[in-house]
């Protein structure tokens, strides 16, 4: 494992209610140069609370690869076009990892 060396680097972490919706967004975050790729995994199960009831829901997750310079423009893109009123919009950050694949997403991005 090697430390990238000059960028920081996050995997954002984004549910959204099914398969058509992640990949909307994920395209326009990689057409716009907002991530380096995104991933779709599906199904998952969320359990949460929302207005004062437990709910229960089928969801899908997206991971958008990008950097800390596009953390920002990325969240207020994906609340642009996302169909929650409060979406989750979560940035990981990458402490380590393949260098190749870490200065890849960085350059994707520029």
């Amino acid at each position: 494992m090697i430390k990238p060396a000059s960028m920081k680097v996050y995997f954002v972490y984004i549910t959204t209610a099914n398969h058509d919706d992640a990949s909307l967004i994920g395209r326009a975050l990689v057409e716009e140069n907002l991530a380096a790729c995104a991933n779709i995994i599906e199904p998952m199960t969320s359990i949460y609370r929302w207005e004062g009831r437990i709910q229960q829901d089928q969801e899908t997750v997206l991971i958008a690869k990008t950097t800390e310079k596009k953390i920002d423009e990325l969240t207020k893109r994906v609340k642009q076009i996302h169909s929650y009123d409060c979406p989750c919009i979560s940035a990981i950050p990458v402490e380590a990892g393949n260098a190749d694949y870490l200065n890849w997403i960085a350059e994707t991005t520029r």
